[in-house]
C-alpha cells in the first residue's frame, strides 16, 4: 500500500521519470510489497520553490539541481532492518542510473491501516 511521491528540482524526461519510480517499486517489492500495488506521483519544483540545504547533514559532495526527494507513504509495521535493505538496493539501482546517490534524499512516512481506501470507501485492511 506504499504512496511514493517523487519530488524533483528540474524538470526531467519522462523515461528518467520512469526509470527512478521503476527502481522505487522494484526495491518495494523486494520489501515484500505485492507487484500489482503501485501508486506513484511526480512532482518538479521551479527553483525558487525548491530550498534544499546543499550539505544537511553529512554529505559528502553538495547537493545541486539534480536533488531527487522520495517519499514512501506505507502502513506501519516494517522494521529498520526491512527499510535499510531497501535503501541499499534502490541506492544501488539509482547508481547504476547515473545518479549521485548523494543528492537523493529518502523519506519514510508510515500510517495505520485503517487511514487507507483504495474506493469506494472502503478500507480494506480494517
Amino acid at each position: 500500500m506504499p504512496l511514493v511521491t517523487l519530488t524533483l528540482r528540474q524538470p526531467r524526461p519522462p523515461a528518467f521519470k520512469t526509470d527512478v519510480l521503476d527502481a522505487v517499486h522494484a526495491a518495494l517489492v523486494s520489501a515484500g510489497v505485492p507487484e500489482t500495488d503501485r501508486f506513484q506521483r511526480v512532482f518538479t519544483l521551479d527553483e525558487a520553490d525548491a530550498h534544499i540545504d546543499p550539505h544537511y547533514p553529512d554529505l559528502t559532495v553538495p547537493r545541486t539541481a539534480d536533488f531527487v526527494l522520495i517519499e514512501i507513504l506505507w502502513s506501519v509495521g516494517r522494521s529498520v532492518r526491512v527499510k535499510r535493505a531497501l535503501l541499499d538496493r534502490l541506492m544501488a539501482s539509482l547508481s547504476r542510473l547515473g545518479l549521485n546517490t548523494e543528492h537523493v534524499m529518502v523519506v519514510f512516512q508510515e500510517t495505520a491501516w485503517e487511514n487507507w481506501s483504495f474506493g469506494g470507501g472502503r478500507q480494506p485492511h480494517v
